[in-house]
């Protein structure tokens, strides 16, 4: 999968629509293999990208935890720890 689609589910403040937008950008560039459709495809491109985000957004409407929301800062701040550990800086 992509390594730029984020996990959306149970956080605090939830999703935001540019996200979940943004998350099936992505999706559909990665699947159609190309970053900017052409001319000719730009229209089922745009389709597909309307559709994986009402997907996203429905599955996120719909999914249920017990789990308490996680907070963005705290989990900004251990990907920031991976990446240092990962790449050494």
């Amino acid at each position: 999968m992509c390594r730029n689609i984020r996990v959306l589910h149970n956080f605090e403040p939830p999703a935001t629509d540019a996200e979940v937008s943004g998350a099936a950008l992505q999706y559909v560039r990665k699947v159609s293999g190309a970053a900017k459709p052409s001319a000719a495809n730009e229209a089922a491109f745009a389709r597909a990208v309307q559709a994986v985000e009402a997907a996203t957004r429905e599955l996120l409407d719909s999914l249920v935890t017990s789990a308490p929301p996680k907070d963005r800062e705290v989990e900004a701040a251990k990907a920031r720890e991976r990446a240092a550990v990962r790449y050494g800086t």
